[in-house]
């Protein structure tokens, strides 16, 4: 019943959140909201017994993705206080209202498999061993981390006073 409740909870601050991210006119505060949209995701991944996804999500999203959109924005010099107001906001409500009914169709359509058990043993265990080993993914994520690297240092270059 506990893992239920904090599960609608996050649920809730997850959804709240990234209707504040398009919501917001101000975009720093947007990209915080961002954040904890994140992290309310990753707290939905932890009450389904998913410590690994959880875990990716606050390193992957949280801490980088996240922190990447935050320092462009603080290093964009003349960042408006918001979008622009368009004629084209009424279609794209349009189309997002119709993938929004086509969504809710697919998911009332569907039978979900479940199951009442929760994990035996933690997953992370034997996924991080898979992914880190030498003979796995070590070189992908490494040339990941490098990429994000270099992302950092080109938004500094390019930002930096000339």
């Amino acid at each position: 019943m506990g893992l239920e409740i904090a599960f609608w909870a996050m649920a809730v601050v997850a959804v709240v959140a990234a209707l504040a991210v398009v919501t917001l006119r101000n975009v720093f505060r947007a990209a915080i909201s961002l954040v904890f949209c994140f992290l309310g995701v990753a707290a939905l991944y932890v009450t389904l017994s998913a410590d690994f996804l959880a875990a990716a999500q606050v390193l992957v999203y949280v801490g980088g993705i996240s922190v990447l959109i935050i320092l462009g924005v603080m290093l964009t010099r003349d960042v408006p206080q918001g979008s622009q107001s368009n004629r084209l906001r009424v279609p794209a409500f349009l189309v997002a209202a119709g993938l929004l009914g086509l969504l809710l169709f697919a998911i009332g359509g569907t039978t979900w498999n479940t199951s009442s058990l929760s994990p035996a043993a933690p997953t992370t265990q034997a996924l991080a061993s898979r992914l880190f080993d030498p003979a796995g993914w070590l070189v992908t994520v490494e040339i990941g981390a490098m990429l994000l690297l270099a992302a950092v240092i080109g938004a500094v270059v390019l930002a930096r006073e000339k």
